[in-house]
């Protein structure tokens, strides 16, 4: 269902959202695009919590390591709230490709670890500039392939497993989505918090709130500029999971791959591509659940104390996954 159409997409706002893009604005941060990709990581870091939720107590919190194909050791935490062996959701945190982190995101994944009641696995994929296309995709893979095998080791269902994401995690875990079914590997669900899906960024709702709406057209220019090696980067299906191609030049078969949850926002540069790739997959057969939350922005998932629909994005994320997982 695409978005309402206004003249002036900031009457579409929320009252609380629209307080909230107006306290950012008055705190007169540094703009992201204007800052290295370190100091955007660390200023993101300070105010990734400002908005959030308290932290949700849980059984188990524990940090484990992903090695990688070329010998790197990724931080993955994993929350659950009981000692069970629960079917798992691995999840990969937004920020561009750029910036992010587990710890960004670590109160989100105690919370969906909470309402689902499933265990979480968070992974610090490597980051751009540092790490350009693809190794974010091939840290997620690399660290799905460890979480299937080593179910066991680490007391969760490796038979019943979830992917998910916000933005370009988002992204991440709908390519390894692909990438499963290529394996024959069968997942329970790909749980995308506003993915970003197509390689050029021309839909409507890119140019609609391009400004003023917290992802701004400058900082998408930014983040691809960081993670993407070359042009041709941005027609790769591992990038663009709507309509990147294959290895021999074909669009990318989005049939047979896990059912999808989408949940977008409405006042968001990447509502349209969400919209899109949740029809492309259900024209390729695919079962897909699709929400837009109306009136909020990109992020808005991470601003449960001040944004009401945050709360409400939670809980459908996380009946999905109960939904996904009992079916498995």
């Amino acid at each position: 269902m695409p978005h309402r159409h206004h003249s002036a997409p900031a009457h579409l706002l929320t009252p609380a959202m629209r307080s909230v893009l107006e306290r950012i604005a008055r705190a007169g941060h540094v703009p992201m695009h204007a800052l290295t990709p370190p100091q955007a990581r660390m200023a993101y870091a300070a105010g990734a919590g400002v908005l959030d939720l308290p932290a949700l107590q849980l059984q188990r919190v524990e940090d484990h390591h992903v090695t990688t194909r070329d010998g790197a050791q990724l931080l993955a935490r994993l929350y659950a709230p009981s000692v069970e062996k629960l079917p798992v959701l691995l999840y990969f945190h937004g920020g561009g490709f750029t910036i992010g982190s587990v710890q960004t995101h670590d109160v989100l994944c105690r919370t969906l670890s909470h309402l689902a009641h499933c265990a979480v696995v968070s992974v610090d994929y490597r980051l751009a500039p540092e790490h350009r296309f693809p190794t974010a995709f091939e840290d997620a893979w690399d660290a799905l392939k460890w979480l299937l095998d080593g179910g066991a080791r680490l007391g969760v269902d490796s038979r019943r497993v979830a992917v998910g994401g916000d933005s370009a995690g988002g992204t991440l875990a709908a390519a390894c989505a692909i990438a499963a079914r290529d394996a024959g590997i069968a997942l329970a669900l790909q749980l995308l918090f506003y993915p970003g899906t197509c390689g050029h960024q021309d839909t409507d709702s890119h140019r609609r709130f391009a400004k003023g709406f917290v992802l701004e057209e400058v900082h998408i220019q930014y983040f691809f500029e960081n993670y993407l090696r070359q042009a041709t980067d941005r027609e790769d299906w591992r990038f663009a999971p709507l309509d990147g191609l294959g290895e021999h030049g074909e669009p990318v078969d989005l049939s047979g791959v896990a059912p999808a949850w989408l949940g977008l926002a409405e006042c968001d540069p990447l509502v349209d591509e969400g919209v899109l790739y949740a029809d492309r997959l259900r024209l390729s057969g695919v079962a897909v659940d699709l929400e837009i939350y109306r009136g909020v922005v990109h992020e808005f998932i991470k601003m449960g104390r001040a944004i009401p629909e945050a709360l409400q994005a939670h809980a459908d994320a996380a009946r999905a996954l109960r939904k996904a997982f009992d079916h498995d």
